[in-house]
């Protein structure tokens, strides 16, 4: 088959360690060309990866350059105008998380993409783990029982000095690591409705934002979700998890560990080969690339969608108003 041409749109730090070693390496797709504001950068990679077609803006790319998608990897503040216009321009769009930093902006975004009727798919690598794919059929399967609750956390050993200025250009933790959090663990549990949440914020480094968040969200299937996401916190190393337990069973992540009731005793059924943590992070990108360009040809519908991404967005709206108000927040909330 025709290899997919794919255009990578920013070329900062995820797309130079992950999206670009990994796309070259893939036999059905040719990055036809590279688009960044810094010219030295652009060249740099030009030469490195054989690609000669080199642009400083989305615009002059899709009107210059012959593609059927593009990858984008900018700031997230600049994903609707990037991706808006490749939609409008008839071109597949893969979006790093967060798709956008507001409802609004996320509903023009799907807009763009029905109205286009292309494919947009955002970038959960965390749904294309190895690990979080077979605890996730593990949970579907039942093998763990009834699923009641389930807790994840990201806690993140940063610079506070760097935090300010990236918090500015992509929202404060909420939006970084908490939507990521919100969505590993809905989907691991396969979509389950949220009827209420209840959730907390603070600002410890004085950064103008949230630095870190906790919440509780209820489930109209009588289950709960907790989750908690820190900037601030004192850590050694990055603390990221997400443990899930049922009536028959346990299952975690980093460690990968899974466990059910047999005969009356709680055997350890853990799949003895896994690739390790780094491993596991570039099979993830590997894996949802693969899914992408199966998308964009047509072989299956795109997971982790646009209409996914806004559905995620209501529930930060509504975390954000149990935040200003103090209280729980019931869902649907009204977004703004």
């Amino acid at each position: 088959m025709q290899k997919v041409r794919i255009a990578v749109v920013g070329t900062g730090s995820i797309a130079q360690l992950v999206h670009l070693p990994v796309l070259s390496r893939l036999p059905e797709v040719e990055i036809v060309a590279l688009c960044d504001h810094q010219r030295p950068k652009l060249k740099v990679l030009g030469e490195k990866y054989g690609i000669t077609s080199l642009y400083t803006s989305v615009q002059e790319l899709l009107s210059s350059s012959a593609v059927d998608a593009i990858d984008i990897c900018v700031s997230t503040e600049n994903h609707p105008e990037a991706a808006v216009a490749a939609l409008e321009a008839g071109v597949h769009v893969l979006v790093e998380r967060p798709l956008a930093l507001t409802y609004r902006e996320t509903q023009q975004i799907v807009g763009a993409a029905e109205k286009a009727k292309k494919t947009l798919m955002v970038g959960n690598n965390h749904r294309f783990r190895p690990d979080a794919m077979i605890l996730r059929s593990f949970i579907e399967a039942r093998e763990i029982g009834k699923v009641f609750y389930a807790k994840t956390g990201w806690l993140r050993k940063t610079d506070p000095t760097k935090l300010k200025e990236s918090g500015k250009r992509g929202g404060g933790i909420l939006i970084n690591e908490g939507l990521v959090l919100i969505d590993s663990a809905l989907w691991m549990l396969g979509f389950p409705a949220v009827e209420k949440v209840s959730a907390a914020a603070h600002d410890v480094l004085g950064l103008g934002m949230e630095d870190t968040i906790t919440a509780l969200l209820r489930l109209a299937n009588g289950g709960t979700i907790f989750i908690e996401a820190s900037w601030a916190v004192k850590v050694e190393e990055d603390v990221l998890y997400c443990d899930v337990y049922g009536s028959d069973g346990t299952g975690m992540l980093n460690p990968f560990r899974i466990q059910k009731v047999m005969h009356g005793s709680l055997v350890n059924v853990t799949p003895a080969k896994m690739d390790d943590g780094r491993e596991a992070y570039q099979r993830s990108y590997l894996n949802e690339f693969r899914h992408f360009i199966g998308a964009v040809r047509g072989l299956h519908p795109a997971v982790s969608t646009g209409e996914e991404a806004l559905q995620r967005m209501k529930l930060v709206e509504a975390i954000r108003k149990s935040i200003d108000r103090r209280r729980e927040v019931p869902l649907p909330a009204e977004v703004s």
